[in-house]
């Protein structure tokens, strides 16, 4: 299909590509279909735009847990996740653009958010305000989930990512499992790892 091997899809590689596999779109509405896939609005469709449109949603179980570990991050439980939530859990201060002094530990909190967000805003047409919401962190998953085909893999990488059943690997391994704490606990904690600092 991408014949110029740019690795996107033009206009007329879409087209081509509609024709090849016998795909029946009138021609008049072959730019609508394009432009569903072009997620991004750049005018090419690239590989996880591709697999994100034939995939389609998140299924019942992958919602589920998205919607655990978006609870988890939600610290405060008012539904949108922002820096009040993830400061005094994340040590930002020895990031190497804070240690350099070429941002705040607030802009590298900021940006941790705005990776959640970009999907979302890129699909809706909005702009990144440094909060998360689930819509947001549910969109951000489904262009994760669109590359993993099975639900047992997807779940474990959650795990992994989220400690949702309290036993990743990761967590045992550094025993930084304050996602399975209550709020006041995790602060506890990660005001007792900052002396080691």
């Amino acid at each position: 299909m991408d014949d110029n091997g740019s690795r996107t899809l033009d206009r007329e590689e879409f087209k081509k590509a509609l024709r090849d596999f016998r795909i029946e779109v009138p021609d008049e509405h072959v730019s609508l279909v394009f432009t569903a896939f072009d997620l991004n609005r750049d005018g090419t469709i690239s590989y996880d735009e591709f697999l994100r449109m034939m995939r389609g949603d998140l299924s019942p179980l992958r919602v589920q847990l998205v919607k655990k570990a978006f609870a988890k991050l939600d610290r405060d439980g008012s539904g949108v996740v922002d820096i009040n939530d993830i400061r005094g859990v994340y040590n930002a201060s020895k990031h190497p653009d804070v240690v350099s002094g070429k941002k705040t530990e607030d802009q590298v909190f900021k940006e941790f958010l705005e990776t959640f967000e970009m999907h979302h805003n890129i699909h809706n047409g909005t702009q990144a305000d440094g909060s998360i919401t689930l819509d947001e962190f549910v969109e951000y998953y489904t262009n994760i989930s669109a590359s993993i085909d099975n639900d047992e893999y997807f779940a474990l990488m959650m795990n992994n990512a989220w400690n949702l059943s309290g036993d990743a690997p990761t967590y045992k391994k550094q025993q930084k499992a304050w996602a399975n704490q209550s709020p006041e606990r995790a602060n506890a904690f990660v005001g007792e790892q900052h002396q080691g600092y």
